[in-house]
């Protein structure tokens, strides 16, 4: 039993990968369906309403780039991206746009099935007393039902974005160091550049600052890391 809310939807425009990731995905227990091409990808993604993607950069159409941006727009669903390019700019790229993981190809089948489950174990990993909130200021996170409130406002998280202001909001004025967090977000031992934080953190204080450039909530401890404000200020 997966804690999966939809299919997998895998966006691959090559019929062989894409028939071997649909196939260990579906011998772990997991349903599919399959796009091949950005385009038929976005459309299933608004009827399907999928549960996590997995999807390719480089596709007719629309490429995985614009996917993700758009899906953005109207999806939280866990992403993780397929990327033939090993340099960190295409990393960084996709998880600013909102991914939550990317795999460099050729890949192992089983080391992605193994991602995805890492990144739906990042969803649902912290058991948590029913009603449970953190509550600082106008923000409030609520860890039975995975929703951010702010200001009375729903505010759409990633998985990894969730994950990552739960670990800070649950210890407030305490010091987290990059590696720290890195260690948090990926529990495999994945091989994962110290900016990756940087890149979410940054997404996180779009979504939860007035003044992005000067956050009241997830400050920057210069040479070391990130501190959640225990200070009562807005």
């Amino acid at each position: 039993m997966h804690n999966c809310d939809g299919p997998i939807l895998i966006v691959e425009d090559d019929a062989n990968t894409a028939s071997l990731v649909k196939t260990y995905l579906e011998r772990e227990g997991f349903s599919t369906i399959t796009a091949a091409d950005g385009e038929k990808a976005l459309q299933l993604a608004k009827q399907q309403k999928p549960g996590f993607v997995i999807l390719d950069i480089m596709l007719p159409k629309v490429d995985g780039w614009e996917v993700c941006r758009q899906l953005r727009t109207f999806s939280n669903v866990p992403v993780l991206m397929l990327t033939a390019r090993e340099e960190e700019i295409d990393r960084v790229t996709g998880l600013s746009l909102g991914a939550d993981d990317y795999v460099v190809k050729p890949f192992s089948p089983r080391e992605l099935v193994a991602r995805v489950k890492a990144i739906l174990r990042r969803l649902h990993f912290t058991p948590v007393e029913k009603n449970e909130k953190l509550i600082c200021g106008s923000l409030e996170l609520d860890l039975e039902k995975h929703r951010l409130n702010l200001h009375g406002r729903p505010v759409t998280l990633t998985a990894t974005e969730y994950k990552l202001l739960q670990t800070l909001m649950q210890a407030p004025g305490r010091v987290f160091s990059r590696s720290e967090l890195l260690d948090v977000l990926y529990r495999q031992g994945e091989i994962v550049v110290d900016r990756v934080i940087d890149v979410h953190i940054g997404k996180l204080r779009q979504k939860l600052e007035l003044q992005p450039a000067r956050p009241r909530y997830i400050l920057t401890v210069r040479g070391f890391g990130y501190i959640f404000s225990d200070e009562e200020r807005e």
